[in-house]
């Protein structure tokens, strides 16, 4: 259980200021002030107030992504035992983003120690496991890079195209362009303007420049969306009214031209204490996401979306897959079903992430997914756009211990995943010119027509079934199923189609019988289960089963055993499912000696292209070689003997 806070009489009129500065969200300029109240509290008895001071201080670093100092800070509440164990989930969270992930494991569960349901310490954990995990070289394919043209030494960031034109990149920018001279007591910089960047006629980004017409002002704006026919603008503006907290609102503005009209602030809720901004339009124009503190939430901020063309009674939270008892912000709607956001209270790895969401066929459930490194960081990463595929531009505070924000870009290279072979015939010639398919259950279907070599080659996707077919006029059609790996990583896969021939006998390989017998041996099984499938992708031809043996033995011994060789092939073929009237056999014992082909000459070179294997050519051999010529003459072979049988 929490521990209640500390209080003590040994109030300062500036830890008063600094509680007035803090609570009007005016992060920067309180940290200031407890700096100073901090440094005065030197003696034995203020300790207890050091631990309050210390605590408070490190929540104004932490708004400001501070992350380094906000840990530091409460590391000196908790030595100064301040009485909330707050404190270490905070403190959790700060190491976390400095991407010190074990130190935040310490502490998240020493908090959990007193509050073990948790849900967002819970998570903070998991978030720095994975971390770690990626810290040990567990990345996307996403490539990163600052994008130098956009950016200043103050912060620049929430990247959005204008249209689809992606000509035209807006975003907010506190640089030393930026309207006014005060800082802002928020963030301790100047108040932010929205800048814009063209591309040239040859494609590249020009330096930005603030947005024309009366959009800017002395106080803060920022964070656009646009409406699809880019004419108009979505902003966030920094309320004005000196009497109420600092906070957000959405106002719109309109386009003329290049020029932008003076901001109207576009009502959603009647409420001047909860803040509203961060507005992100749909890609069909018909929503307005954003992100409030309203009531009605699931803690912290959260993605809400209201109808843009019938507004009354529309509004709607996006419910707890994608918002959670932390803050959920940036909000960027790519398609009706896809969302993109940044949180801390999703698993990840510091700071804000960004995380991708899905929405199922149904409607009704979404699927929420860390974007990974190295898009996302220990820092604050958020407000990404689309452009062009899976790029675009983000922005991240990683890389500046000062805290300003910078933009990035991002690309996701095309993965190039082939499949390539060669069609060949059962003499080992190219079959040019044969068709070959490949369907995939991904619903793609291709078709390419063998080079002159016999050469193919197809481009594919991951983690997706094939099916492929390779055919020609004279041969058989052969099927091959496939399955690409999920992998995200290049490949390239291998596979060739040996067609066998309708007008000449097709050799049958790996065929093998016991010794003076015509009973199969187990490693035949293979081979014929393949021809059996050759059978059922051919289904109007029939075929002649042919076994022949060497020179050895009377005729009629080796008729009778190959004949009985055959008629196992035929009986195995039968069983596997073929019906008997497609089969018919035959033994040729030594009648019909084997002539060499190129595909024998390459595994036999001491063997012709075209010689005929005799009785008489193998005794004028040496003994090797004629066992060799032996071999080859025993085989078992098929052959094409119509190609209309009728299916019934």
């Amino acid at each position: 259980m929490a521990l209640l806070m500390a209080t003590t009489a040994c109030k300062t009129p500036k830890l008063k200021t600094a509680r007035e500065q803090l609570a009007r969200g005016e992060y920067y300029a309180a940290s200031q002030t407890y700096r100073k109240v901090y440094n005065k509290l030197t003696r034995k008895e203020d300790r207890p107030l050091r631990g309050e001071v210390a605590y408070e201080m490190a929540g104004c670093y932490r708004k400001l992504s501070m992350a380094a100092r906000a840990a530091a800070a409460y590391q000196n509440a908790i030595r100064y035992e301040y009485p909330d164990s707050a404190a270490y989930y905070w403190l959790g969270r700060s190491l976390q983003a400095d991407g010190k992930y074990q130190p935040a494991i310490e502490a998240y569960t020493q908090y959990l120690m007193w509050k073990p349901s948790d849900a967002l310490a819970r998570e903070g954990i998991r978030g720095c496991r994975q971390a770690m995990d990626v810290r040990d070289g567990r990345t996307t394919r996403y490539i990163v890079r600052e994008a130098k043209i956009f950016n200043s030494r103050r912060s620049d960031f929430a990247p959005m195209y204008l249209d689809k034109s992606l000509d035209q990149l807006y975003f907010t920018s506190s640089n030393e362009k930026a309207s006014g001279t005060a800082k802002s007591d928020i963030t301790g910089m100047k108040q932010s303007d929205i800048f814009y960047s063209k591309k040239d006629e040859k494609g590249n980004w020009q330096r930005p420049e603030p947005a024309e017409g009366e959009l800017n002002s002395d106080f803060d704006e920022g964070i656009v969306s646009f409406s699809p026919d880019g004419q108009t603008m979505y902003l966030t503006k920094a309320r004005q009214d000196p009497a109420a907290a600092t906070s957000v609102e959405i106002y719109t503005s309109r386009r003329s031209d290049a020029s932008w009209s003076a901001p109207v602030k576009y009502e959603i809720i009647n409420d001047t204490i909860s803040a509203v901004g961060h507005p992100a339009v749909s890609a069909d124009g018909k929503y307005l996401y954003f992100s409030s503190d309203m009531p009605g939430g699931y803690g912290g901020k959260d993605i809400w979306r209201v109808n843009l063309l019938d507004k009354i009674g529309s509004l709607e939270n996006l419910g707890p897959q994608i918002n959670t008892e932390g803050d959920e912000v940036f909000p960027y709607s790519r398609t009706d079903s896809l969302l993109y956001f940044s949180s801390d209270g999703h698993p990840g790895f510091g700071g804000l992430d960004i995380f991708k969401a899905h929405l199922d066929a149904t409607g009704n459930r979404w699927s929420v997914e860390n974007m990974g490194r190295p898009v996302n960081s220990q820092a604050d990463d958020f407000g990404i756009t689309f452009g062009e595929g899976e790029s675009g531009f983000f922005s991240s505070g990683r890389g500046d211990a000062r805290g300003y924000d910078h933009i990035y870009s991002f690309t996701l290279p095309e993965l190039n995943i082939t499949i390539s072979g060669w069609v060949v015939d059962k003499d080992d010639e190219p079959v040019p010119g044969a068709v070959i398919r490949i369907v995939g259950d991904d619903g793609s279907n291709q078709k390419e027509v063998a080079r002159d070599d016999g050469s193919f080659s197809f481009r594919l996707s991951r983690g997706v079934k094939y099916v492929m077919q390779a055919g020609a006029k004279g041969y058989l059609n052969v099927k091959q199923e496939f399955e690409s790996d999920s992998a995200e990583e290049d490949a390239d896969y291998a596979v060739d189609f040996v067609l066998s021939s309708i007008s000449k006998p097709n050799v049958v390989e790996n065929i093998f019988y016991d010794f003076d017998k015509a009973s199969l041996r187990p490693e035949s099984k293979a081979a014929l289960d393949e021809l059996a499938g050759m059978l059922r992708d051919n289904p109007n031809i029939t075929i002649e089963m042919g076994s022949h043996t060497d020179r050895k033995g009377t005729d009629a011994y080796n008729d009778d055993l190959s004949l009985r060789r055959a008629k196992s092939v035929v009986d195995y073929l039968i069983a596997a499912g073929i019906k008997a009237d497609r089969l018919h056999f035959e033994g040729y014992g030594k009648k019909r000696p084997k002539t060499v082909t190129k595909r024998v000459n390459k595994e036999f070179p001491q063997f012709e292209e075209g010689t005929v294997l005799t009785p008489e050519f193998i005794e004028t051999l040496g003994e090797e070689d004629q066992e060799a010529a032996d071999q080859i003459n025993r085989r078992t072979e098929f052959l094409v003997t119509a190609t209309d049988y009728e299916i019934y």
